[in-house]
C-alpha cells in the first residue's frame, strides 16, 4: 500500500497555469494557507512551459517571481483523481496524497480537440499544441518541414514558435472562410494588448503561406508522416512534410468541476462575478469557465482568489477589466466554428478511440456514447475518453455527460491508501 501524505490548505487551488498561479498568488495575499497542485513537474501549465525555471525575462517572469516569493506551497507531480466535500485525493509518483481545503479554486485547463481522418494516428501527426509541449520539452525540429492545421487562433502561435526553433513550415491550413478570419483580425484589434500582439505574429510569420477554407483531408507515410493531402476551395494537394501539428480549438477540463457538483451551461462552468461556482466555497477560472486567452485567465484567477479569501473590494476592481477581455470569448466562437465537412473525414476503418481500436464503422451501430461504451469499450482506455468523447460528440451529437471516479487510471494502492470517506465509490 502506497504511504498517504497529509495536507491541508485554507485555500487550495488546483492546476498551476496562469489562472492557477494568479489565484494562488491573490489568495497568498490574506496571509491564509495557500496550496497549489499540479500534476506537472513545475508550475506555468501549457502556456508558460519550461518558462519557470528559464533566465531569460518573459511575461511571465513577472508572476513566477511573485509565485515564488509568496507563502504558496506548491504540490508538484500529483494528479487530482478524485473530490469529496472538503477533500481531494490525488497520486503523485511515491504516495498518495489527501488534501483537505476549506476554500477551493478550480484551474484545471484545456485540451485540443482532436478530429480523425485517414492517417490521423500516423507518427509525427500530432496535435498543434501538443508539437509545441514536445518542442519546449526538447525535440528539436530545426530543418524539420511542417505543416499547421485546425482552427483557431492556437495555430499561429504554434506556427511562429515552430519557426522560431528552426523549422521549415510549410503553410498554415485554417478551416474557417476568409471572412470570418478577416472579421476576426479586425475585432481582436480592438481589444487591449491584441494590436501589438497581431503585428507580432505578422512579422514572426511573413512569408508562410496562411490558406483560410482549407483543411486536412488525410495523411499518408510507412513509419511515420511523410504527406499530407489537403482540401483547398474545392481542390485537393499533396503536400510532403515531417510533421503535422494539427487542432480543432480547446476543450476544458470540466471533470473536476463536475464531479464536485459545478453547474456547467455550454460545456463550460457556470459562475458568478466574483468567479464562484453554482456550489459555495469552490471558484473556478481560466479555460473551464470559457476559452478567452492568457489575459482573461490571469484576471478570472486573481478575482477567484480574493474573492476565495474574502477580499471582495480588491476583486470588484478587477470586474471591469474583465469584461473587456471576456469579449475574446465570444469573438473567438463567432470566428472559428467547425464546419460541416469535418464530419466526413473518416473513413469506415479509421480509429475514432485510439485507446481501445474502436473504428468509426463499429461506432456508427450504436445510438448513444453510453451504448458505444457498453458494446465496444470506446472511452474506457488510459485517456479515459478525453479524446474521443468530444469527437463522439461533435460527429454524432452524443450527450457526454458522464464523470465516474477515479478522474485518471491510478494504482489501486492509490485507492486503498485514502481513507474510506474520501474514497470514490462506483
Amino acid at each position: 500500500m502506497d504511504s498517504v501524505k497529509h495536507l491541508q490548505f485554507d485555500v487550495a487551488v488546483v492546476g498551476a497555469g496562469p489562472a492557477g498561479i494568479a489565484a494562488a498568488v491573490a489568495a497568498a495575499d490574506s496571509g491564509r494557507s495557500v496550496g497549489l497542485i499540479d500534476d506537472n513537474p513545475a508550475a506555468g501549465g501549457q502556456i508558460w512551459r519550461a518558462a519557470y525555471n528559464s533566465a531569460r525575462p518573459s511575461p511571465s517572469s513577472i508572476w513566477f517571481d511573485r509565485l515564488n516569493k509568496s507563502a504558496v506551497q506548491i504540490v508538484r507531480g500529483a494528479r487530482v483523481f478524485h473530490a469529496a466535500k472538503g477533500e481531494l485525493a490525488a497520486e503523485s509518483d511515491d504516495s498518495a496524497i489527501q488534501i483537505s481545503y476549506g476554500t477551493l479554486i478550480l484551474a484545471t485547463g484545456a485540451r485540443e480537440l482532436f478530429l480523425p481522418f485517414p492517417g490521423w494516428t500516423l507518427p509525427n501527426v500530432m496535435g498543434a499544441g501538443g508539437l509545441q509541449a514536445l518542442v519546449k520539452s526538447g525535440l528539436d525540429i530545426s530543418r524539420k518541414r511542417i505543416v499547421v492545421a485546425g482552427t483557431g487562433p492556437l495555430l499561429l502561435a504554434v506556427a511562429a514558435y515552430a519557426r522560431k526553433c528552426g523549422a521549415q513550415v510549410i503553410g498554415i491550413c485554417e478551416q474557417t472562410t476568409r471572412s470570418r478570419m478577416a472579421r476576426f483580425g479586425l475585432q481582436m484589434m480592438l481589444v487591449p494588448g491584441k494590436a501589438a500582439e497581431a503585428l507580432r505574429f505578422a512579422y514572426d510569420l511573413r512569408g508562410i503561406p496562411h490558406w483560410t477554407d482549407t483543411w486536412t483531408v488525410a495523411a499518408f507515410g510507412n513509419r511515420r508522416v511523410e504527406t499530407v493531402r489537403i482540401a483547398r476551395q474545392g481542390q485537393t494537394s499533396e503536400i510532403a512534410c515531417d510533421y503535422l501539428a494539427c487542432g480543432f480549438h480547446l476543450i476544458p477540463n470540466v471533470e473536476l468541476p463536475r464531479m464536485c457538483g459545478c453547474v456547467l451551461h455550454n460545456t463550460f462552468v457556470q459562475v458568478d462575478e466574483y468567479q464562484q461556482t453554482s456550489i459555495p466555497g469552490i471558484f473556478c477560472a481560466g479555460e473551464p469557465t470559457g476559452v478567452g486567452g492568457l489575459e482573461l485567465a490571469l484576471v478570472e484567477g486573481e478575482i477567484a482568489g480574493y474573492a476565495a479569501t474574502n477580499w471582495e473590494d480588491r476583486a470588484k476592481h478587477l470586474i471591469a477589466k474583465r469584461a473587456r477581455y471576456q469579449k475574446v470569448v465570444r469573438i473567438l466562437q463567432d470566428a472559428f466554428p467547425l464546419r460541416h465537412e469535418l464530419k466526413n473525414l473518416a473513413r469506415p476503418d479509421t480509429l475514432v478511440c485510439r485507446c481501445e481500436d474502436v473504428s468509426h464503422e463499429r461506432l456508427c451501430e450504436h445510438a448513444s456514447w453510453r451504448a458505444a461504451k457498453l458494446h465496444t469499450r470506446c472511452g474506457m482506455g488510459p485517456c479515459q475518453g478525453r479524446v474521443c468523447a468530444p469527437v463522439a460528440e461533435f460527429l454524432f451529437g452524443w450527450r457526454i455527460d458522464s464523470v465516474r471516479p477515479p478522474l485518471f487510471p491510478v494504482r489501486c494502492s492509490s485507492l486503498a491508501a485514502i481513507p474510506t470517506q474520501s474514497a470514490p465509490r462506483n
